[in-house]
């Protein structure tokens, strides 16, 4: 089993990562290049890859907020992220088909979780769907119930993943 090397992403690495989220989720949930590169722009801190032999095979993404939830607006409008909020979000945890079940995703998530925690963050948030709950939970967080996101228009679910004060 390989350990992927985890670093921060580059920002000429956005067309790369638009590919991966491409892999990773319908159309009507995968960002853009564009929005992809926004974000990157916006909060390149909270880009993380995860690289096997000098390859991104995933990353980990995701802005700020106060709140201990995470709206649909924040996907589509960088300009909320907050950099000082109490929360670190989960915008999409992408991993490349071929590199699943090797657990880099969760090497990926409890590096952006250790982070987060380092940052001073109150606790870190995410919306998953109903399969990946029990992935989440192996991870510490809890299960809030249905989420109102209809982003893609999918059901989510609210994650939250607290820390010790």
């Amino acid at each position: 089993m390989l350990k992927p090397e985890i670093r921060t992403a580059r920002k000429e690495e956005a067309a790369l990562l638009a590919k991966i989220e491409a892999l990773c989720f319908p159309k009507a949930e995968a960002a853009s290049e564009e929005e992809i590169r926004v974000r990157m722009e916006t909060f390149l801190e909270n880009f993380f890859v995860a690289e096997i032999d000098g390859t991104v095979v995933g990353f980990i993404n995701g802005g700020t907020t106060d709140k201990p939830s995470l709206p649909d607006e924040l996907y589509h409008n960088a300009s909320l992220h907050k950099p000082e909020g109490a929360y670190q979000t989960v915008f999409g945890l992408d991993i490349l088909p071929e590199y699943r079940h090797r657990k880099i995703a969760g090497s990926l998530l409890e590096y952006m979780v250790e982070i987060s925690r380092q940052r001073g963050k109150k606790g870190v948030i995410l919306t998953c769907k109903e399969h990946l709950i029990p992935f989440y939970e192996s991870h510490g967080f809890h299960n809030f119930g249905v989420s109102q996101s209809e982003h893609g228009n999918a059901v989510w679910y609210d994650m939250r993943r607290e820390f010790s004060k």
